[in-house]
């Protein structure tokens, strides 16, 4: 079991850290083809921690074609499932030697607060892989039902060479959850990481160097989005995109398939999901502390952030009081104080939005119920938790996804009301339901329009349960469970003809 440690023994492992600064390709790090950096800023302070490899469109000709090599090689894509299982074993278990210094590096990098990296990222990253591995040697292939005149053999194959471009709120997590069936199926791999917290990933290149992982089959570059991921999604070389991130974005990947290869493309997008509480709620201190840990994990910066509380008028008085002393016990400050629940915003850009949220939720007559404003700290980027109320569908803070610590309370005459309103949004990627009835905790669980439902409490599953969404929350596939694979995987159909007669013979 991870235990958190000081404030001051995270300030040494800090001080200690070599920051990857090169992108890694081919098994090794080495700077772009031109040359350039891009500064990685510490949200926390306004501080310069690093200037990392910017990376183009050159470099990415250069990963393609090195990536492919490597797979048509064979090294990797035709080793046996038992084989490269052993290997991502390897490289989970390095993962948690150095869980230490990969938390400090990524609170350094995302103003995340090191206990979230401590105790959920790094956790869930390193058992994503190692189940991922364990699944590799057990995957069956299948037959048809056939007659005496042939045989189906219906069998998977690894894509080729795979993009992933990641988001910057899970750098670890996300890497893992592409990374671990993308590799296990034999792929070869190009990681785009978020040019905010690019230096996690480019950390785990060394790892899986030491894992075993044969050079060119995982490849790292840094760099820009429409340096990178844009000739990613153009380039005739790469099989299949996995891309989380925003609809906006995700869309552009849409198009720039259906202008070059049609490479297989899977989306995870954005969210404006519901916390729907309805009528016969009971235990209501419990419904509030899921409610704000579900507004708030991750400072809301989370694409599943339950930030449209819709509440039936019969509990919403008293949840809201409870929902009002719970904000006040989540703390905002220093990301390597594990004593802070809170921890920065990702940079200036994002802080701004979130706040431009909050004065248009004054303004368009919202209730403010707690916090509000921007918290003086240095050159660092903080938030208040903050809460609305009093607030109607038809207001921006209703209908656009915020990605920070801000949710509104809307209040409601029905159960059935209370769904209407859940679903009434162009994302479907999580919800949650609060009920004591089990008929409506199935009712509705199936009413509501998204990708993962949870009841009587907030989550999103765990490594067994597929991760994805509705409408313009997903595309193309799911991340997690066995069903990730299919991302990665061709399906062959292999006919045998046995109809010759034999009999002579």
């Amino acid at each position: 079991m991870t235990t958190l440690l000081s404030r001051d023994q995270y300030a040494v492992i800090a001080a200690d850290l070599s920051f990857p600064v090169k992108a890694f390709i081919d098994g090794q790090y080495q700077p772009s083809k031109t040359g350039k950096t891009l500064e990685t800023i510490n949200p926390a302070t306004g501080e310069v921690l690093a200037n990392i490899s910017a990376c183009d469109a050159s470099d990415v000709d250069y990963a393609v074609d090195v990536a492919r090599k490597a797979f048509d090689g064979g090294e990797w894509s035709r080793k046996h499932p038992s084989e490269r299982k052993a290997v991502l074993l390897k490289l989970a278990q390095l993962i948690e030697d150095n869980q230490n210094e990969l938390a400090v590096l990524e609170s350094l990098e995302s103003g995340k607060p090191i206990s979230e990296c401590q105790l959920t990222d790094l956790p869930e990253t390193i058992s994503t892989i190692r189940w991922h591995a364990e699944a590799t040697d057990k995957l069956y292939d299948q037959m048809s039902p056939s007659n005496e005149e042939g045989i189906g053999l219906i069998v998977r194959e690894p894509l080729g060479v795979v993009g992933c471009v990641l988001p910057w709120n899970f750098p670890l997590m996300m890497l893992a959850w592409k990374m671990g069936p993308a590799l296990a199926g034999g792929n070869s791999l190009i990681v785009k990481p978020a040019e905010q917290t690019s230096m996690t990933a480019l950390y785990i290149g060394e790892l899986a160097n030491q894992a075993g992982i044969p050079a060119g089959v995982l490849n790292i570059l840094p760099g820009m989005g429409p340096d990178v991921g844009e000739p990613m999604g153009r380039h005739n070389g790469i099989d299949a995109i996995s891309f989380t991130g925003s609809t906006e974005v995700g869309r552009l990947f849409l198009q720039f398939s259906a202008l070059s290869n049609m490479k297989k493309i899977v989306l995870e997008c954005g969210g404006k999901n519901p916390a729907v509480v309805l009528s016969d709620a009971d235990n209501l201190e419990n419904v509030a502390e899921h409610v704000v840990y579900a507004a708030l994990w991750n400072m809301g910066q989370n694409c599943t952030a339950n930030s449209r509380l819709i509440v039936h008028k019969d509990v919403s008085e008293e949840l809201l009081q409870l929902v009002t002393v719970k904000l006040a016990d989540w703390k905002t400050g220093d990301p390597m104080d594990p004593a802070n629940q809170l921890g920065a915003i990702i940079s200036r850009e994002q802080y701004d939005k979130i706040l431009g949220y909050i004065d248009s939720a004054k303004k368009e007559g919202g209730k403010l119920i707690h916090g509000g404003n921007a918290i003086e700290a240095g050159k660092g980027l903080f938030i208040e938790p903050t809460l609305f109320a009093n607030v109607t569908a038809d207001m921006t803070i209703a209908q656009e996804e915020i990605f920070g610590p801000v949710f509104a309370m809307m209040v409601v005459d029905s159960d059935a009301a209370a769904i209407k309103l859940a679903n009434e949004t162009c994302y479907g990627l999580q919800a949650s339901l609060f009920t004591s009835n089990v008929t409506k905790a199935h009712k509705y669980g199936r009413a509501l329009q998204a990708g993962t439902v949870s009841v009587n409490c907030y989550a999103e599953g765990d490594i067994t349960t597929p991760f994805g969404g509705y409408k313009l929350s997903g595309f193309g596939g799911r991340d997690n469970s066995l069903m990730a694979h299919d991302q990665y995987t061709e399906v062959k159909t292999i006919w045998i003809d046995i109809s010759a007669d034999i009999s002579d013979q």
